[in-house]
């Protein structure tokens, strides 16, 4: 039996600023969402009704601005849940993204994202489920499934794969064999 992930948060659609040539934070105040078959709802002020942002597929190198882009376009943007930015040119993870504590659903495969360790911040968000990396070089850096696993336990999906357990049972030996212990060895005289 599988388990399925709820990648959906809530009942409204996602805000869909995919390839639209997006390259800075301030552009996406210049575009439109499309239209998908339900339409999303907006308040007395204008502001969108969604707790999922798609951004993928447009040339963002930073998400410098992105908290108060956010602010301006979404209802509720503290309770983000759901964000794509798959197919961009970033090369980090911005800290911006770890402070969206609701966030579940994060995709950020194929950028240029090259150093391991910035799936650290990533720790910071306690209810991620579902995050994808591959396509970044940091995909070919030894024990990198292992890595992001012993990093992100609560993960039940990984580059839209299933974690399942025998992932986890290999993390945990990739833990034990590459990470030093905290306390010094006791000598022999002990």
């Amino acid at each position: 039996m599988s388990k399925r992930i709820d990648n959906s948060c809530d009942s409204a659609p996602p805000v869909d600023l995919a390839f639209k040539c997006i390259n800075s934070m301030e552009d996406v105040l210049q575009e439109d969402p499309r239209q998908g078959i339900k339409p999303i709802r907006r308040c007395e002020d204008g502001k969108l009704m969604s707790r999922a942002l798609r951004l993928n597929n447009n040339t963002l190198t930073d998400l410098h601005g992105f908290r108060d882009v956010m602010e301006k376009l979404l209802s509720d943007a503290a309770r983000l849940c759901w964000i794509d930015l798959s197919f961009n040119d970033l090369p980090s993870v911005d800290p911006v993204l770890t402070t969206y504590r609701d966030l579940s659903v994060l995709n950020l495969h194929g950028n240029s994202i090259s150093d391991l360790s910035e799936v650290d911040k990533l720790a910071a968000l306690p209810n991620l489920k579902s995050l994808s990396l591959h396509g970044n070089p940091i995909e070919t850096e030894k024990g990198y499934r292992s890595y992001i696993l012993c990093l992100l336990p609560g993960l039940k999906s990984l580059d839209f794969s299933a974690v399942t357990k025998q992932d986890r049972v290999t993390a945990e030996v990739w833990r034990r064999m590459n990470l030093r212990p905290k306390h010094s060895k006791r000598t022999k005289k002990e």
